[in-house]
């Protein structure tokens, strides 16, 4: 959602140790020798030393990441990147990626407000508009905000985006619907309200870094390289939807099929096979690259990184990054991009109430 179009919108209508004492007795055969005195094996063990706790969880499939984040180690390896479902994720090609890791879940709002608390980090959505960079808006008009989903009270065509998304004064990551909300009772909830520059700066403090496309199609498909969805070929597994997005008569009604109106707390939808939650609906998330629609069809075939700059046709002077994974505004009716291997744009100072991230490292591989 590109705030500078909203806000011209806004310009032409002006509104627009006890744990130890109740471990159940299950010792291995060396533990034998305990079992008269199961005390005696939480204090033989003792507390691990914070280097060999470090050292173990680095050993494991899991580990936090310095910004308190479980990750989840990708093996490197060869896919075909891409759908010919749409003409900018064409044509489908193979792309080699190197392993990584990448955060289990998107990043919360409680994860976003330690980083505020230790930074004194102010988002874009919070800063104070240049009027140099609204010319067509009016002075009383430019106050910080972000781009919120209102739904219409009656049936809309979908020709006109515009028609759903209202730039609303005061949202942003705190008051993810305008004033009024507020993110309390909703801290494991993906943060929204995110520009790139927002994302990337959380990532260099937690000693990470965005994740490029291809690594975050490689994690996303987790081993089915050719289903239509990246948790399989339907839709609705078993009946059941396997990812938050939407359900009923887009943009009126969300009847909540799928049990979330809006976004969901993360993992709230099982994991994939590479123990990744929500890499489908939820929110969108920023990757690292520039967008061009026809950047496929020279992409590097080993590790892409992106375009050196960034293009878009249907706003040729707007810098926009990549975004995967769709949200829970995304149905069968206007917005398909839950499909696997699917595209997102955005333009880099814009956020909205659907647009989060997570972060990968490249830290060295758990032991083997």
């Amino acid at each position: 959602m590109n705030r500078r179009g909203l806000l011209s919108v806004v310009g032409v209508t002006y509104l627009l140790a006890t744990a130890c004492m109740n471990q159940p007795q299950q010792h291995t055969s060396q533990e034998k020798v305990l079992d008269k005195d199961s005390a005696a094996t939480c204090v033989s063990h003792g507390i691990p030393s914070r280097a060999a706790a470090i050292a173990e969880a680095k050993a494991t499939h899991s580990f936090l990441g310095s910004d308190d984040a479980p990750m989840v180690y990708v093996k490197g390896g060869t896919f075909r990147m891409g759908t010919s479902e749409f003409e900018d994720a064409s044509p489908v090609h193979e792309v080699t990626v190197d392993g990584f890791w990448m955060d289990e879940h998107e990043v919360t709002n409680a994860q976003f407000a330690r980083f505020v608390s230790a930074t004194g980090y102010q988002t874009v959505a919070e800063r104070p508009l240049d009027p140099k960079d609204f010319p067509n808006v009016p002075l009383d008009a430019l106050q910080p905000g972000s781009a919120v989903f209102t739904p219409p009270d009656h049936a809309v065509g979908l020709e006109n985006h515009l028609q759903w998304w209202k730039y609303v004064m005061g949202a942003s990551w705190r008051q993810p619907e305008g004033p009024g909300s507020s993110i309390k009772g909703r801290e494991n909830e993906p943060v929204v309200h995110i520009a790139y520059e927002d994302a990337a700066a959380f990532a260099k403090w937690a000693g990470k870094r965005l994740p490029t496309e291809a690594e975050w199609e490689f994690a996303a498909r987790a081993g089915k390289p050719t289903s239509k969805y990246y948790w399989g070929n339907e839709l609705k597994p078993d009946g059941k939807w396997s990812a938050n997005v939407y359900q009923g008569s887009f943009p009126v009604k969300d009847v909540a099929e799928d049990g979330y109106k809006g976004i969901a707390p993360v993992k709230s939808y099982p994991a994939n096979a590479f123990g990744l939650y929500d890499m489908d609906g939820n929110v969108w998330e920023w990757c690292s690259d520039y967008y061009r629609p026809d950047y496929y069809k020279s992409s590097p075939a080993k590790n892409p990184k992106g375009p050196n700059d960034s293009y878009d046709p249907m706003e040729p002077g707007a810098v926009k990054r990549v975004q995967r994974g769709g949200s829970f505004l995304c149905n069968e009716q206007y917005c398909e991009r839950y499909i696997a291997g699917s595209r997102g744009k955005g333009e880099i100072s814009s956020g909205s109430n659907n647009l989060g991230f997570r972060c990968v490292s490249d830290e060295p591989p758990p032991r083997e």
